[in-house]
């Protein structure tokens, strides 16, 4: 006899026994459901006051056996194998009601992300005998275009009927599903829809304020660049501008699993946040969903776990990881329970979990002290390069604002440059001699970006410290970016919060040539930066020139003090 699916705790054994004896039933022809088998089913429910549902397959053999609360039933794992667009799981659904409640959004959702032949929900009356039968399918909906000339929009959504008793049921509905999957097939192919699992879903939430439609589009935009740099193909995009956020799930419960339909329809496997979300935000969206669910700083970190290559900022990106994901570290189950998590959470699994947990801590204690070391080695050669009186100069800004083709514009380096976000992480420098002897080192620190991770900046800390030596910064903007306004503040905070705000400066306004001669004028005007295009080498000289100008002056200065 197979086994019960769900809480039998509290239940008799006879109760159990004649649970048990649901498996030898059989649903012949097409019937969704056949007297004999309702009544069995509202029977047990009204005995134990719970909901009870079972899964048949299309020959009519009872396939699972489920046993739920008073108002909700918790779906097993019925496979992650993906159905293709126009097929369905061939398994339909049916349970009792015992509140006359009808179908919930759970079961319709059920039958959207399962790909279920139907749900089927039999109203249970006082006596325990079947009422109402509620039940619904996937069929394919033509909806006319916005516009007159526009074509069709063709979706795929459920279709609901109500029986008023058993006897009302069509004798033909596995007929009536499979036509529907026949239609669904010839519109969305027959094929299963390919999982890729590095294409995601980005879902951008953003408060309702002014101007929050264009800034909600501008840092998608930038959220779809780090999902390009992190090898993630985007299938789509949600955006939801809203006067709260919901504290549990950010954007309500009902939304994520409208995104999880999406997501699952196109084949993909990442859910991508436009923000950072708590630990129990994390958890409460999990549980909605069987998909992976990634916030904006575990994109980063991902990103800089692909691009570290030295020892120094492998351990580095490791700690950050770690520390980040320590809180949320969750024991997700397996089962599919309508979209809510599973029931328990207790015993082995939590045991389990608290190992991980205690090795994370572990790990994240021998990764400082390696960090530690390592920082001590780099204070060394910071005093020896301050004994020679080799002045040190380095180039900071908002990520893909061009640092590194400045450096090599200005050394004929070849350090790496794409345009990617983060396309170099470990600082390079490099050595160069002005035309009276004088010589400077050169060094390109990580790239900066908005709400830059607090695990992060800790984490590269140790990094970062070769900003508190130099005797000048360059700021690198991107003239062309229409968001240089605020991502100069970003990296100005940064520096701040690093204590680097009164180290001399310089602002480079790169990428002018992208840009139009009047905008790069009044950034010239307002910020006194030096105009450059790094990419055509021009404006190097008169860079150099103030490089030279403000190092040497400010040391002859400091000498003479």
């Amino acid at each position: 006899m197979q086994e019960l699916d769900g809480d039998t705790n509290g239940l008799k054994a006879l109760q159990i026994k004649r649970l048990e004896s649901t498996y030898r039933r059989k649903v012949k022809g097409d019937s969704l459901v056949t007297v004999p088998l309702a009544r069995h089913l509202t029977e047990i429910s009204h005995e134990l006051g719970r909901q009870v549902g079972v899964l048949i397959d299309r020959s009519g053999h009872i396939q699972r056996v489920i046993i739920g609360g008073p108002s909700r039933l918790y779906l097993p794992d019925v496979g992650r194998a993906r159905v293709g667009v126009g097929r369905l799981r061939g398994l339909r659904l049916i349970r009792t009601e015992l509140r006359a409640q009808g179908l919930t959004n759970e079961d319709l959702a059920d039958l959207s992300k399962l790909r279920l032949d139907a749900v089927a929900s039999i109203q249970v009356d006082r006596y325990g005998t079947p009422k109402e039968v509620h039940w619904a399918h996937l069929h394919v909906l033509h909806e006319k275009g916005v516009h007159a000339k526009s074509q069709p929009r063709k979706t795929i959504t459920p279709q609901d009927y109500v029986a008023k008793s058993l006897q009302d049921l069509p004798d033909d509905a596995l007929q009536i599903i499979r036509e529907s999957e026949n239609e669904m097939s010839r519109v969305f192919g027959r094929e299963a829809k390919k999982v890729n699992r590095d294409s995601a879903v980005l879902v951008g939430v953003h408060p309702h304020g002014r101007n929050a439609k264009v800034f909600a589009k501008e840092s998608m935009a930038e959220l779809r660049e780090l999902a390009f740099t992190a090898g993630v193909e985007v299938l789509d995009e949600v955006i939801q501008i809203r006067r709260a956020l919901d504290p549990k799930t950010v954007l309500g419960r009902g939304k994520i699993e409208e995104i999880s339909l999406l997501a699952l329809e196109l084949g993909a496997e990442v859910l991508i946040f436009d923000r950072d979300l708590a630990p129990t935000q994390l958890r409460a969206i999990t549980n909605t969903t069987s998909l992976k669910v990634l916030d904006r700083t575990q994109l980063i970190l991902d990103i800089f776990a692909q691009r570290a290559t030295s020892r120094d900022g492998k351990l580095q990106v490791e700690l950050a990881q770690l520390k980040y994901t320590l809180p949320r570290l969750i024991d997700k189950s397996t089962a599919m329970s309508r979209l809510t998590g599973g029931i328990g959470g207790q015993g082995p699994g939590e045991t389990k979990l608290e190992i991980h947990r205690r090795r994370a801590r572990d790990r994240i204690n021998r990764l400082e002290k390696q960090i530690k070391k390592l920082s001590v080695q780099r204070g060394v050669r910071r005093k020896q390069r301050k004994q020679a009186q080799v002045p040190l100069v380095s180039i900071v800004g908002y990520t893909n604002a061009g640092k590194s083709t400045l450096l090599n514009a200005v050394t004929n380096a070849s350090v790496l440059a794409e345009d990617k976000l983060f396309a170099t992480l470990d600082p390079t420098s490099r050595r160069v001699r002005f035309p009276d002897e004088h010589e400077i080192v050169l060094t390109d620190t990580v790239g900066f970006i908005r709400d830059l991770p607090k695990d992060l900046v800790n984490a590269f800390k140790a990094t970062l410290e070769e900003l508190e030596e130099s005797d000048l910064i360059l700021h690198v903007i991107d003239a062309s970016d229409p968001l240089v306004d605020d991502k100069m503040k970003s990296v100005e905070k940064i520096l701040e919060d690093l204590g680097v705000e009164d180290i001399a400066r310089v602002l480079v306004i790169n990428k002018s040539d992208q840009t139009p001669a009047l905008m790069v004028s009044a950034l010239k005007r307002a910020t006194g930066g030096l105009p450059t295009s790094a990419l055509h080498r021009e404006g190097m000289e008169a860079l150099m020139e103030r490089i030279e100008t403000t190092v040497f002056e400010n040391r002859a200065q400091a000498t003479t003090n």
